[in-house]
């Protein structure tokens, strides 16, 4: 199988590098942001019960399945694999799920999924392993890497991309993989959290034009 990444730093240390950025930022962020994380699952248990932690598998680095945590932005009464679940007139959200989503405040959680090591700060969004099927011997690279919070595709278009250029920007994440490339897209990121755009999917591929025609309801 071939390895990832042909960029600056990607080379024998570039796992080891990135495994030791993943902790610090991490663990950084949770400390810091301890009392954001209690606020916000504590404002989803009140906004119609159920639990604060939304679970769901998703394949990992060689499609290894691993529990993925996130806020729930959605009912707990609701089917969240229904049509649309990342339009933004979706009236499955909660008003409190519709805030976090729009400050990205939801994906908090896979903060301790990079803890456990399920997941990087960087690398190509968790999807589902029945997906895997789909892709081509291109998209499957998506799965040298471990998955992560964000990627080069969030910091592209993100929900303004259809799943195709999505897959595509992961391929070419894996390809140029590195430490400067990691670091560019951390502070892309969070310049762009600020500006809440291309939150919502307007299009889920080039041959289906809402999620609703689609048989997957992963929010990427």
């Amino acid at each position: 199988m071939p390895q990832a990444g042909t960029g600056i730093l990607s080379g024998v240390m570039y796992p080891f590098l990135k495994r030791f950025i993943d902790i610090v930022l991490a663990a950084a962020a949770v400390l810091f942001l301890s009392p954001l994380l209690l606020v916000a699952a504590l404002a989803v248990r009140l906004s119609g019960g159920g639990p604060a932690i939304f679970r769901q598998e998703r394949a990992g680095k060689g499609g290894r399945l691993f529990v993925f945590y996130k806020f729930r932005t959605m009912r707990a009464d609701v089917d969240p694999f229904g049509p649309s679940p990342k339009s933004e007139t979706d009236p499955r959200l909660t008003a409190v799920g519709r805030f976090l989503r729009e400050w990205s405040l939801d994906e908090l959680p896979q903060l301790f999924n990079v803890l456990k090591g399920d997941m990087s700060i960087v690398g190509p969004r968790p999807l589902y392993s029945s997906q895997v099927a789909e892709w081509n011997r291109r998209q499957r690279k998506r799965l040298l890497v471990k998955p992560g919070i964000t990627g080069l595709a969030q910091i592209s278009g993100r929900g303004e991309l259809t799943r195709e250029e999505k897959l595509e920007f992961d391929a070419v994440y894996v390809e140029k993989a590195g430490i400067w490339e990691d670091i560019k897209i951390i502070f892309i990121t969070a310049a762009q959290v600020f500006r809440r755009r291309e939150i919502y999917e307007k299009r889920y591929s080039k041959n289906e034009i809402t999620r609703g025609e689609s048989r997957y309801g992963c929010k990427s």
